[in-house]
């Protein structure tokens, strides 16, 4: 476990030190995001570096609201691939049953409960070429605070249909 986290960092690392990209190929993309809480996204290009998501994550028991404010740049110069990393926050719910994890032991939330946090994302996003398609990779830690305070690292991929 510990070298695929080291190789995963190392490959964000070679991906940072990219030079920043000089156009995004959309403006605004749609599709879905799988991970421990999957649901629909939207990313939406502010500048054609600086991106604004947000994802409405269902989960067992449980909805949540994500919103991230991200930067792109080149990755590996290679025509569509983009290193991208940010932060933000997150807002939802989560019923009586669901549980976390919290020092490898598993937490059972007794009653409903509010969720809210902080969210940092880093990934690769794919643009295939001559289509309006775009997958992603990332990892994203995340900080709870109202039932926490405790850490999560998910990792997710995406899928989007981008609009020019």
């Amino acid at each position: 476990m510990k070298k695929i986290f080291s190789n995963l960092f190392l490959l964000f690392a070679i991906a940072f030190s990219a030079k920043t990209a000089s156009a995004q190929s959309y403006q605004t993309a749609a599709g879905l995001r799988f991970s421990y809480e999957s649901g629909p996204s939207v990313k939406y290009f502010a500048t054609p570096n600086i991106a604004l998501e947000g994802v409405l994550g269902f989960r067992e028991k449980g909805v949540v609201f994500t919103g991230l404010f991200e930067i792109h740049q080149a990755a590996f110069n290679v025509d569509g691939l983009k290193f991208y990393y940010g932060a933000g926050a997150h807002i939802g719910g989560v019923g009586a049953g669901d549980y976390r994890v919290y020092n490898g032991d598993y937490k059972i939330y007794g009653n409903s409960s509010l969720l809210f946090g902080a969210d940092a994302t880093i990934g690769l996003e794919y643009i295939i070429p001559n289509t309006p398609i775009a997958v992603s990779a990332d990892l994203d830690p995340r900080i709870e605070f109202i039932r926490g305070p405790f850490f999560n690292l998910t990792p997710s991929i995406g899928v989007k249909y981008a609009f020019k």
